[in-house]
């Protein structure tokens, strides 16, 4: 399988892992000024300061997307991000200083390890130092790495999930790059329509659509754990904040196609969009850059099942 292209010029992405705890977090971090926009889906979201995306929100601005594990005890790891952003001087400007702007969405990791081990403001912090551009690494790492998919017969069928990215070039020149940390109640799905990852009975695969359609009753733990499977779309096309919102929603169609079920009561679904271009947006940039979002969505998740196997 060749390599996937690189990330838009001036982005980075950082891991920080905790392989004994089962947890980690992942930093987005955009060139100075980049708007960004999200879309929820999903009944179960974790988050923080995603409501500065809003269209209707002040600060046009993100200046960095973490996306971590332990739940919403993870969602600490966004100070430090916000310490290191501080520390190089970024951030929305006010009179009396830059505020880094750090929208934040979780997955629900805390039976894949040490329940207590949570990522922290140092864990943050360290995902900002180890951030780069290029291809990121991908796999059981930062945020991915307690991740798993497959668990509607609970977690001891389900399969591993973990980190993905893809990254496209559109016709008119620009890159549209996704990065997903993987962790639903449904299956990953390829794009022949086969399981790439899912859960297992006496060893044969199953699809978790069909157990679920077909259940008589409720399984034995009655309520699913949580899931999550946030993702990052970066480009380097001249979007505002409220087209970055309708590529955002755009590239959840990505996830429709790789995840079944998805949306569900259970997972907290949420897509960030970040866009680097500068000029004047134009009419087709939110359409033609929200197509490729969602396939390269849909393959960052494929991506994710894959590096997990």
């Amino acid at each position: 399988m060749s390599e996937p292209l690189p990330l838009p010029e001036g982005f980075a992405v950082g891991h920080w892992s905790d392989a004994a705890g089962g947890t980690g977090c992942t930093v987005v971090i955009p060139p100075p000024e980049t708007p960004g926009g999200v879309c929820v889906h999903g009944g179960g979201p974790g988050t923080r300061e995603t409501d500065t995306l809003r269209p209707l929100a002040n600060a046009s601005e993100a200046n960095a997307i973490l996306i971590t594990g332990g739940s919403a005890f993870g969602l600490a790891a966004a100070d430090g991000v916000v310490r290191w952003l501080e520390e190089h001087e970024r951030g929305y400007f006010t009179p009396f200083g830059r505020v880094p702007l750090v929208p934040a969405a979780v997955i629900y990791d805390l039976p894949s390890g040490e329940g207590n081990v949570r990522p922290g403001t140092e864990a943050g912090y360290a995902a900002c130092e180890a951030a780069a551009g290029g291809v990121p690494a991908r796999g059981a790492i930062g945020a991915g790495t307690g991740a798993t998919v497959g668990k509607v017969l609970g977690r001891q069928h389900a399969a591993r999930g973990g980190i993905g990215y893809a990254a496209m070039h559109t016709g008119t020149g620009h890159t549209v790059a996704a990065i997903a940390a993987v962790n639903a109640m449904g299956d990953v799905i390829d794009e022949d329509g086969s399981v790439l990852a899912g859960p297992r009975r006496e060893g044969a695969p199953v699809r978790s659509a069909e157990l679920v359609a077909e259940m008589k009753e409720p399984p034995e733990y009655r309520v699913p754990e949580g899931n999550s499977t946030p993702v990052c779309v970066c480009t380097d096309a001249a979007l505002d904040k409220r087209q970055c919102s309708i590529v955002a929603r755009s590239a959840t169609a990505g996830l429709g196609r790789a995840i079944d079920p998805v949306f569900t009561p259970v997972d907290g679904d949420v897509v960030f969009c970040l866009a680097s271009g500068r000029g004047e947006p134009d009419q087709f940039a939110p359409l033609q850059i929200g197509v490729a979002a969602a396939t390269v969505t849909a393959a960052a998740i494929q991506d994710a099942a894959r590096q997990a196997a």
